[in-house]
């Protein structure tokens, strides 16, 4: 079996697991699984290395990954409007199957996911660094395409005797807070070697900017129990904003949050300067002006 062909089994794989969670109600593990196969579908339409696909097909691919989200949204937001049924998602079973050889009109009108670079912690100062005297001469920032929505996760089931924790992120300081574009926040949990303990949440962009102060005002549910989370872990807040001169998302400071700092309430927590450092171990903090990140925690417990 050639590299392409194991590569649509394996994401034909994926959109079984994802479709087989959805109708057994387990969502939050087919958020997951839709979320993760998006992502991998819009890796391969915007690789410029690749030629296992024409454009035609990596437009269909990213079609496809419009529709993940879409179901995606619709699960974590039952009172969506525009609620994309699992019936309307398995039609594509197919189309993932057979994505070399389909040549039929796309079934839904939509759209493939605007293309926009994510880039790896540090790979957006070594491109900076060679883009700074090109970006002076971009062209109109005025139009650019909307960010993909968040992909917030739905809060687990209720366990006896286990604590669930829900975080507001209220606001953030920053001094140049109004030159943002679609500022949003990544969320993650991160044990001592830096490593994920749950898939990664993305806020939606932040709702409004006013002085030196970007608002969020945004629930996010840790996808742990506050028991079965590792000794040493952190949640981090990765703020990041769109350049549209440079084309990519950068990451332009961080926040973390230690497992002895859980308590109700509210807490303000100070900014770093990127590189995201998941370890902790070379920190250096944004500015000494008194701007920071403000959440508030609300635990459930379930007795």
């Amino acid at each position: 079996m050639s590299d392409v062909n194991k590569t649509i089994q394996k994401w034909h794989a994926s959109f079984r697991k994802g479709t087989d969670f959805d109708s057994w109600g387990q969502l939050v593990e087919a958020i997951d699984e839709y979320q993760i196969l998006a992502r991998q579908l819009q890796k391969e339409v915007q690789s410029t290395n690749s030629s296992d696909f024409t454009e035609e097909q990596k437009k269909t691919l990213g079609k496809i990954a419009s529709c993940l989200e879409m179901r995606s949204g619709s699960l974590q937001c039952t009172q969506s409007k525009e609620d994309f049924k699992l019936e309307e998602l398995k039609k594509l079973e197919t189309i993932i199957q057979n994505i070399l050889t389909y040549n039929k009109a796309f079934p839904f009108d939509v759209q493939p996911v605007p293309l926009r670079r994510i880039l790896a912690p540090g790979e957006e100062e070594h491109l900076e660094l060679e883009e700074e005297d090109a970006a002076a001469g971009a062209g109109s920032t005025e139009a650019f395409p909307p960010r993909a929505p968040g992909t917030l996760l739905p809060r687990l089931p209720s366990e006896h005797g286990m604590t669930l924790l829900t975080l507001k992120i209220e606001k953030i300081g920053l001094k140049d807070a109004g030159q943002c574009i679609d500022p949003y926040m990544t969320v993650s949990l991160k044990d001592l070697n830096g490593l994920d303990v749950y898939p990664v949440q993305d806020t939606p962009v932040a709702s409004r900017k006013e002085d030196t102060y970007i608002h969020f005002s945004v629930d996010v549910d840790i996808q742990r129990h506050v028991e079965k989370i590792p000794k040493g872990a952190a949640i981090f807040f990765e703020f990041k904003h769109y350049k549209p001169k440079k084309g990519f998302t950068s990451t332009k400071c961080f926040a973390f949050m230690e497992m002895d700092e859980i308590k109700p309430g509210p807490i303000v927590i100070e900014l770093y300067k990127k590189p995201t450092d998941f370890k902790r171990k070379k920190l250096q903090l944004l500015t000494k002006k008194q701007l920071y990140l403000h959440l508030h925690q609300t635990l459930h417990k379930d007795s």
